[in-house]
């Protein structure tokens, strides 16, 4: 059949859907009979008091543009009455694919919006999970105030309820058949729960409404609606005939009035099919209606049968085109979909096939991207499967080699919707038509052998495709081999690859874990394209934005690099750092071209002159020293804040300087001659971060008071006191356009203001730390954000959306302990695992699983029986060592708990808190007994006194503190350190108590008297433990230095300084015997050192992900990468 007399018409969906309408009205005559009455009041909650926020709040989400909208005069009228005369609870749009749904109810909401205080649009076509819509959806209804989301659905469904009875809120779900199953009235497995969000809305009083569109109508409402009931669903049908030929019109289509009516009868008025067989008839019988129908060929099966027909009318590149739009789920450019091409096609070409597909109505532009509507998305996204899953099976992959199953290089929430609906389905019918995993691992390993033998580097995706897969199906891929295969789009990030052969691998486009640490500052590049991360192992770190490959690292600090920034041409690129030092580096190679010195103490901003002939540093030495970035001269210091100062910036027009200080002010400098200009006064705690906005008449300054306060540069008056966060703001950045300020904060967030009104409206969550700080890209999309959680964080700044996290791979070891019997070492690590290892062989016995961040610390019980281990994720646990079981969780808390430790009876167990509090606990009942309560800030250790009736702890608030364990009160209060103190420690006699500080010194505190004894300095940076040996003859300290120094206790000398870690060392520990020292570090080893000779005689570590992976002779990489690569393990051989 010739593809014209092919063309297609409506018999054979008519009689499907006549079949499935039956079968949908026996479904709900059944479900009435057993539906209980659904109950018409929940218990309301009161909600968060809310500040007054402004109405009609619109959020139109993922809304497409309805450029032109035909007909359904009645339906809007009927709706319309449905939703705002009769305050229907649910209204369900339903109908087959490409009828309308999507278009009319953006008609719809477009025309009855006001009268509602709230409307949010999101559609479900990648299937989000529901957590995710509901967080979305109570976090606009609640103008982001309501962060904390319940993670159970039902306790969320709750909470959104409570703010659709207090507001008016309108709530569109669009294209919700991707979450049902096709015709079988019941939800994809997973997502259940949104059957209970429909239920619920629609049987529960309030004063919202929502609204759904979708190709299946959902249980709920198929089981509750009716024409009386404030559940209602309309079933959309064709055009009318005089809507069709206002299609028609449009298309310069020429026919007589029954001519064009016979027609839109043949396809029923569905709109898509129109419009697709208008173009038909426009390019292959020049517009002539009668011509078209005298074929007598027009049998209309349904869209998909239309599509099937259109589908083979396609040039090549037409096909590979229409493929990529599906594959990548959300409207991309020309230069993206060229990229994705195998055969790369020439520009002109490309375009001419897009013009094509756009004027068959098969693809939507919008704003010079394209894309597909639903129907025709999930059409290609069903055939794309199919012809992989054979391709697969058969061991004939030209086809599975043109395109991608996921690309490893899209947005995070691209790529995990590529898994969901993608790969998760492949995955899933090749098992099926397999039989078993094993033989699905035996079919693709086949595969791969053929490739290697017969067209080894071949170009495409099937080698990326097969290792996906592998991924996801989670083989164990240990001496797996894709040696000389072409390697594009793979995602390994968290993969576990070792022994992986990748000798000779063609790579393109794929990721890989990276090494991260603590990252202190971000800044993008003058052009956009380029993110610089300075980082607490005293790197810069360049990464592309586009594609998130990591480009470049720049070595050459000895301390924390806590602020970058790059010069305006874009090609030098300013850190300073902890170690005193300004280095500035080429972006070309990496290499470092000048180190600027003068600074008596720790270095924590800089920033570079707008027309970047100056730099300015802020330093911990209460000075800014303004420097020539041409000859590295220092022409002039600052003097005049009390307190250290934390942030630098350059006023636009480089003749002033900003800075904030611990002493609570901001100061404003001349360029030219020194003088301080002005100072403001406001903040009621030390300053960390300044901004000037890109028009120069406003500053912004973050405090540790929780506020971001902005200020008029004209008079210094304070315009603005933005209040929100929940704890310390650390970093604020203005939008290039001055209209918005970004603060990041201790509590985990980044908030967007309004500066017009000072208005939050926008906060992004995902850090699990504190987000250091904050950079808009200079165009205003992007966000990037840089926290303590080891990861860099990209938002789109139009709609939250999180586009990509830099990852690393979380292997530090922050605290070690061996028990009593000196028989086994426990360690606690950032990859939230607790460890025993055996001192008999060295090697990890087991791995203790359940703490869901990072194990902040670990203690023996004295007899040696529990291991207790605390975590960021706010729990205790205990764990019996015997039998490395869980035991129990002493009750989990609303803050991070920093320290635990084991009374010498083994009676109780303190912890320290980050809510400023202490709490003691039974170990035989797992109560807590007592709540210690008189910190002022945050308590990061605890430490028993040998006798168990004094307890120790320090923290943020710069002291130590002696409580009496009989009565709870404080003994006394010792004063000496300048900073937060970390770590305390008693010596086994009970006579001295050792504490550490981020003041870089060791104290030693005479416990009769409570007087320091003596100060030991000697590390450069912060303190994060101390132990005394038993015999209490030597005191071991490390801390942030990356050195771990042994002192004698009796005159003060440091005996020796033990290095050999590459990062931070966490946590000592003396062995029983008092011969071996135990260090954990950053670095995720841990070194077990003599303490007569110093040596370290021997290195634990578990095996890192790409142990023994090959990558000898791969291309593809940066050196960036593959230094990483190797650090993980890799080898070249």
């Amino acid at each position: 059949m010739d593809p014209i007399s092919a063309t297609i018409g409506f018999i054979v969906g008519l009689i499907g859907f006549i079949a499935s309408t039956v079968q949908v009205l026996d479904y709900i005559d059944k479900r009435r009979e057993r539906q209980p009455a659904i109950a018409s009041v929940e218990n309301p909650r009161p909600i968060p008091q809310l500040k007054p926020q402004t109405a009609h709040r619109v959020d139109w989400g993922e809304a497409v543009d309805v450029l032109a909208f035909y007909g359904r005069a009645e339906e809007l009228s009927k709706l319309t009455q449905w939703v705002v005369q009769e305050r229907c609870r649910v209204v369900a749009l339903l109908g087959i694919g490409g009828i309308g749904k999507t278009s009319l109810a953006i008609k719809l909401v477009q025309q009855i919006q006001d009268e509602f205080d709230y409307v949010i649009w999101r559609s479900l076509q990648n299937a989000p999970p529901i957590q995710e819509i509901l967080a979305e959806l109570i976090k606009f209804l609640s103008h982001q105030q309501q962060l904390d989301i319940p993670k159970d659905s039902n306790d969320g469904i709750s909470l959104l309820i409570d703010y659709l009875r207090s507001s008016r809120c309108l709530l569109i779900l669009d294209n919700a058949e991707s979450i049902l199953q096709t015709g079988a009235l019941a939800y994809r497995a997973g997502y259940e729960a949104y059957g209970e969000l429909i239920r619920r809305i629609g049987g529960i009083s309030h004063q919202s409404c929502l609204i759904l569109t979708s190709r299946e109508n959902p249980p709920e409402i198929a089981a509750s609606s009716g024409e009386n009931l404030p559940v209602r669903a309309l079933q959309l049908t064709g055009l009318k005939a005089v809507d069709g030929e206002e299609i028609f019109q449009t298309q310069g289509l020429s026919g007589t009035d029954a001519e064009q009516i016979k027609l839109i009868e043949f396809y029923k008025g569905h709109p898509l099919a129109l419009k697709i067989i208008a173009t038909t008839i426009k390019e292959l019988f020049d517009g002539r209606i009668a011509e078209f129908l005298s074929q007598n060929t027009v049998v209309f099966g349904g869209i998909r049968e239309l599509l099937n027909q259109q589908f083979h009318r396609l040039s090549d590149l037409e096909t590979e085109v229409m493929y990529w739009l599906a594959i990548n789920r959300e409207p991309v450019g020309i230069s993206e979909l060229r990229e994705d091409i195998v055969a790369l096609p020439s520009q002109s070409n490309l375009m001419e096939a897009l013009q094509s597909l756009a004027r068959r109505s098969l693809i939507e532009k919008s704003n010079a991207l394209f894309t597909l509507q639903p129907v025709v998305m999930e059409y290609l996204s069903d055939r794309l499967i199919a012809e992989v899953s054979e391709n697969l099976i058969s061991g004939e992959v030209t086809f599975a080699n043109r395109y991608a199953l996921m690309k490893a290089t899209a947005k995070d929430y691209i790529r995990e919707a590529q898994i969901r609906l993608i790969v998760k389905p492949l995955a899933e019918r090749l098992l099926d038509r397999l039989g078993s995993q094993k033989k699905l691992e035996a079919q693709l390993n086949q595969i791969i052998a053929t490739l290697q033998s017969k067209s080894p580097q071949h170009p495409g995706y099937i080698g990326g495709n097969i290792l996906n897969l592998f991924c996801y199906l989670e083989t164990d891929l240990g001496n797996y081999d894709f040696s000389h295969l072409a390697l594009w789009q793979a995602y390994l990030k968290g993969a576990n690859l070792q022994k992986l052969k990748l000798n000779n691998a063609a790579i393109e486009r794929s990721v890989f874990t990276d090494i991260l640490t603590t990252i202190f500052s971000v800044a993008f590049s003058p052009n956009g394209k380029i993110i610089a991360t300075g980082d607490a192992n005293g790197e810069i770190r360049l990464w592309q934005i586009d594609d998130g490959q990591q480009i470049l690292i720049c070595k050459g600090h000895t301390g924390f690099v806590r602020s970058v920034a790059f010069s305006p041409d874009g090609q030098t690129l300013a850190s300073a750092s902890v170690d005193k030092t300004v280095k500035l580096w080429s972006i070309s190679d990496g290499k470092c071209i000048k180190t600027l010195q003068g600074h008596s103490d720790r270095i924590e901003s800089l920033a570079v002159s707008p027309d970047g002939q100056l730099l300015v540093t802020g330093s911990i030495d209460k000075t800014l020293r303004i420097w020539s970035v041409n000859n590295g001269q220092c022409l002039q210091v600052l003097a005049g804040h009390t307190h250290h100062i934390w942030s630098v910036a350059f006023s636009p027009d480089s003749q002033t300087v900003a800075s904030g200080s611990f002493d609570q002010t901001v100061r404003l400098w001349s360029v030219n001659d020194g003088s301080c200009l002005q100072v403001f006064h406001g903040h009621t705690d030390g300053l960390r971060s300044v901004a000037f906005s890109p028009d120069g008449k406003l500053l912004a300054s973050g405090s540790h008071d929780e506020t971001v306060r902005l200020w008029s540069l004209s008079d210094g008056q304070c315009l603005q006191v933005l209040e929100g966060h929940s704890d310390r703001v650390l970093s604020v950045a203005f939008s290039p356009d001055s209209q918005t300020v970004a603060s990041g904060s201790y509590d985990q967030t980044v908030r967007l203001w309004s500066v017009s009104d000072g208005q939050r409206y926008q906060i992004f969550q995902g850090h699990g730390d504190r987000v250091w700080s904050v950079a808009f890209s200079p165009d205003g999309k992007i966000l990037a954000s840089g926290g303590y959680d080891q990861t860099v964080r990209l938002w789109s700044v139009s709609d939250g959306h999180c586009l990509k996290v830099f990852q690393g791979y979380l292997n530090g070891v922050e605290s070690v302990a061996f028990s009593p019997d000196g028989q086994t070492l426990a360690s606690g690590s950032f990859d939230q695992k607790v460890r025993l290892w055996s001192l008999s062989n060295h090697q990890c016995r087991t791995t203790l699983t359940g703490h869901t961040q990072q194990v902040r610390s670990v203690a023996f019980s004295p007899n040696g029986e529990i291991l207790a281990s605390c975590s960021h994720d706010r729990t205790i646990r205990l764990w019996s060592v015997k039998n490395c079981e869980f035991l129990k969780i002493l009750a989990e808390y609303t803050h991070r708990v920093g320290s635990i430790a084991f009374s010498p009876d083994g009676e109780i167990l303190a912890s320290g808190n980050y809510d400023s509090t202490i709490r003691l606990w039974s170990l035989s009942t797992g109560k807590c007994l007592q709540v210690l309560h008189e910190n002022t800030n945050q308590v990061w250790s605890v430490a028993f006194s040998p006798d168990g009736q004094i307890l120790a702890s320090a923290g943020y608030d710069l002291t130590v503190r002696l409580w009496s364990i009989n009565d709870g009160t404080i003994v006394k209060i010792l004063q000496g350190h300048t900073g937060p103190v970390g770590p305390v420690a008693f010596s086994p006699d009970g006579q001295i108590l050792a504490s550490g500080g981020n003041d870089q010194t060791v104290r030693l505190w005479s416990l009769n008297d409570g007087k320091c004894l003596q100060v030991l300095p000697g590390h450069t940076n912060w303190i994060w433990s101390v132990a005394f040996s038993p015999d209490g003859q030597t005191l071991a300290s490390s801390g942030d230095d990356q050195t771990i120094k042994l002192w004698s206790v009796s005159d003060g000398k440091c005996i020796r300084t033990l290095s050999g870690h590459i990062n931070r060392v966490w946590s000592v520990a003396f062995h029983p015997d008092g011969q071996t020292l135990a260090s954990g570090s950053g670095d995720g080893t841990i070194k077990l050192w003599n303490i007569n000779t110093g040596e370290c005689w021997e290195n634990l570590r578990v095996e890192r992900p790409y142990e023994g992976m090959n990558i000898a002779g791969v291309t593809g990489l940066t050196q960036a990468q593959k230094a990483t690569l190797k650090a993980l393990g890799a080898v070249e051989k």
